[in-house]
């Protein structure tokens, strides 16, 4: 799905998931208040409370009322599955029927500097 055609708050989903998939949010971590993460997002309050109400019916986010949320334990593993699912299942076909297209071979993708 291209970028702006997707809703806010799954953008701010996929910040959200991406920072506790690079470790800037470990499990027991608190995350930033909904007012503080809309306002470095440029984001509606409304927008963000429904990306993390979203993490907290799936069981990756905790509430503890009066305190503020916070990374579930598992929640980097599910999360980590639950992105490695989707990619395989729809980003990477669209890749490889690209690369079928333009004629790129998987060795064509080598990480290696080329002389």
């Amino acid at each position: 799905m291209n970028e702006e055609c997707k809703p806010v708050y799954v953008r701010l989903r996929e910040v959200i998931a991406a920072s506790i998939l690079d470790g800037e949010y470990r499990e027991g971590d608190m995350l930033p208040s909904v007012r503080a993460f809309a306002a470095r997002q440029g984001a509606n309050p409304l927008t963000v409370a429904k990306a993390y109400q979203s993490f907290q019916d799936e069981g990756l986010i905790i509430v503890k009322r009066g305190v503020g949320m916070f990374v579930a334990d598992g929640a980097t593993r599910r999360l980590r599955s639950m992105e490695r699912a989707y990619f395989l299942e729809q980003v990477w076909p669209r890749i490889t029927c690209q690369m079928r297209r333009l004629g790129i071979s998987l060795s064509d993708l080598s990480l290696d500097e080329k002389a």
